[in-house]
């Protein structure tokens, strides 16, 4: 497990053309079943922990995770909100503007990367996932957008391009989650879509 501070930031930030060329990788991801690449706990604010192994569950999301300590703006009364306990973002698209660096890929703040095609269109609210061999998580209906804090660490360009555009119709930034079934996951766990 890997501790990586918030104060560190992506080695270079890519300009708008060559996220554009990365685009076609990114699309190439599979829709109906791919794979868990980067399970990430944030402890507290400021840290992330790269996981060899995690649980999910019903109360906490993965466990350990600061999340449900974490208030919202879209409750009415600042407490965590149950459709954003998990934060997805597309494996390739972390790759693209983080490299190949685990613990600089977790300074998207998402705790599941995953290599699967997070769209609209293949993931609508109320997609469910299977997670390794026990685990369900819910797609819910909380848009998931970049924030000064992506910007911060992966670049201006690389924050209109996942929310601007294709990068928005792809829902590039990711989506949010909630668990269904609890489980143990880990990074290469197969991911499947299931049937509705």
């Amino acid at each position: 497990m890997a501790n990586a501070q918030v104060a560190r930031v992506a080695p270079i930030h890519l300009d708008t053309a060559a996220l554009e060329h990365g685009l076609a990788q990114v699309q190439a991801a599979p829709r109906a079943s791919g794979q868990l690449e980067l399970v990430v706990r944030r402890p507290e604010r400021g840290t992330r922990e790269v996981l060899a192994t995690a649980e999910l569950s019903l109360s906490d999301g993965v466990v350990g995770d600061s999340w449900n300590r974490r208030s919202s703006r879209r409750t009415t009364d600042g407490s965590p909100h149950p459709d954003m306990q998990l934060n997805i973002i597309n494996a390739r698209l972390s790759r693209l503007v983080a490299g190949e660096d685990d613990e600089v890929r977790a300074l998207a703040g998402d705790q599941l990367h995953i290599d699967l095609d997070l769209s609209q269109e293949n993931l609508p609210a109320g997609a469910r996932l299977a997670v390794g061999p026990i685990a369900v998580i819910e797609v819910t209906d909380q848009p998931h957008t970049g924030c000064p804090k992506f910007s911060a660490r992966f670049g201006r360009e690389a924050l209109r391009f996942v929310n601007v555009g294709p990068g928005k119709q792809l829902r590039l930034r990711g989506v949010n989650a909630k668990v269904v079934v609890p489980g143990p996951i880990r990074p290469g766990d197969t991911v499947t879509k299931l049937e509705a």
